[in-house]
């Protein structure tokens, strides 16, 4: 039963040699093959390159030498670069093309040993909240498979979730690895904005993506981030500041934590199943020593409208270099330049992704700039000052993950705006650039239910001890799909 571990646990039994890395590693692909027919949550599935990692990182590991995540099969998300490997972003757009080299995400955790099995199906251009969007496809949700897993990053929650492997790699632009941890019933962690290194990730909303891990626990999202944050020169947003051992304090005694809770993410629009789950998570807190407060986010109603002008504004100028000239996808037989970029646009590109584009050229051409892209810039501002004032009082900030649990794939395809609200509660997080957390706190439906947990800035080590002391006392985040066990 390798496949129920968690990595603190495989680390152990590589260093014990219960089992090798390739005997890990080939019960892993064989359990992606097994399984992910009815999930959908790989695009590519890289056998050859993860048996010969796991070689190096079994001569490593007879050597005492390496670290936690040594010989750990994880899959890497395909938004991010991986050389010699097709990296797809999830579009027809980039569907031949192999990067020739590794975003530093991959290059850290490749140094560190892992063992990259495959990169994940997403939504296409991270652009979406269902994992609908991908050309490759829908995932599946492994605890219904006629759910959405979330998305952008839905592809690794539901691998994650499903057991088919102990970790992958994220990004979260309005909440892409918080909201599909939170329906698929892992842990999910959204750093610092700068804190781990934007080179190689293919970019959606530059000021607002950021790379983080999905694991089972609390703790293995430690062990995966120790690996993943620090400065990095080749990226102008990194940031220079020095990285703890995210592991270090996770024993850490909770007593005196003060808790606020926002009237905002509890009022209308959130299931009352949903809310019931949370209430109960708070009340295990506050058996743990913590205290609670009740805090208020007045613009955080205007995150939403805020977000959908920003992040479409800058993907408009992000997705412009895929114009069928130098790589991407390109039409048959073009009459001219111009026919050229339309067609391969036209032909490359998905309808959300169009959408966003259309909406963010819209939003910055002449005349409607002011009007929507500086005002959202300034509410941009008005809800980070809502943080920072709410931080003067409390530790943390608790709340909901999603309004809902997952929602059946079809039922907000055809509603883009019902669709842009399950991110509710974690797209503020990204314009303030806040650390945030979500972790299994219950079910709704056997459905699970993510507990949120925002921080203030770098302060990740915090988020991980709250989170790691609640599973601690509670066994949700131990709960394995039916059929997955």
């Amino acid at each position: 039963m390798m496949h129920s571990k968690t990595i603190a646990e495989l680390a152990a039994g590589l260093q014990k040699r219960d089992f090798s890395s390739e005997e890990l590693t080939r019960a892993t692909l064989e359990r992606i093959e097994q399984h992910d027919g009815s999930l959908n949550s790989f695009i590519t599935v890289s056998g050859e390159l993860a048996l010969e990692q796991a070689r190096l990182a079994d001569q490593r590991l007879a050597k005492g030498e390496g670290s936690a995540l040594t010989g750990i099969p994880v899959a890497q998300k395909d938004i991010f670069c991986t050389d010699g490997v097709l990296t797809s972003c999830g579009s027809r757009m980039l569907e031949n093309f192999i990067a020739p080299y590794n975003a530093t995400v991959v290059e850290r955790m490749n140094a560190a040993g892992a063992v990259m099995v495959g990169k994940t199906n997403m939504d296409e251009f991270a652009m979406g909240s269902s994992n609908e969007t991908s050309y490759y496809g829908a995932v599946r949700n492994p605890w219904n498979t006629a759910a959405v897993p979330g998305g952008s990053s839905g592809g690794s929650a539901a691998a994650v979730a499903a057991r088919l492997v102990p970790a992958a790699t994220g990004t979260d632009t309005g909440g892409s690895i918080r909201q599909p941890a939170s329906l698929c019933g892992i842990t999910g962690l959204k750093p610092t904005y700068g804190r781990v290194s934007r080179y190689g990730m293919i970019a959606y909303a530059s000021s607002l993506d950021q790379g983080g891990p999905l694991a089972q626990t609390a703790e293995d999202a430690a062990i995966l981030l120790n690996a993943m944050a620090g400065f990095d020169e080749r990226d102008s947003t990194s940031v220079d500041t020095p990285v703890p051992d995210y592991t270090a304090g996770l024993g850490n005694d909770l007593g005196g934590l003060r808790i606020g809770l926002p009237k905002e993410y509890f009022s209308q629009g959130l299931d009352d199943g949903v809310a019931g789950v949370i209430d109960m998570a708070i009340g295990e807190y506050k058996k743990l020593g913590a205290e609670v407060v009740e805090i208020s986010l007045p613009n955080s109603p205007l995150a939403v409208p805020a977000y959908y002008v920003v992040a479409p504004a800058e993907c408009s100028s992000n997705l412009s270099r895929f114009d069928g000239v130098r790589f991407g996808h390109r039409c048959e037989a073009p009459k001219d330049l111009e026919d050229l970029y339309k067609r391969s646009r036209g032909e490359g590109f998905g309808a959300e992704v169009k959408r966003r584009i259309m909406i963010g050229t819209y939003a910055l051409s002449a005349g409607y700039y002011d009007a929507y892209y500086l005002k959202a810039q300034k509410v941009r501002r008005l809800i980070s000052e809502d943080f920072r004032q709410a931080f003067d009082k409390v530790d943390v900030i608790m709340g909901p993950t999603a309004p809902t649990v997952a929602f059946n794939l079809g039922e907000k395809a055809d509603d883009p705006i019902t669709m842009y609200l399950s991110d509710i509660y974690t797209i503020a997080v990204n314009l303030a650039g806040l650390p945030g957390i979500s972790i299994p706190a219950g079910f709704v439906k056997d459905m699970p239910v993510g507990l949120q947990i925002i921080g203030n800035y770098f302060e990740e080590a915090r988020l991980l001890n709250a989170a790691h002391r609640f599973q601690q006392t509670t066994d949700w985040h131990k709960q394995t799909p039916p059929g997955f066990e």
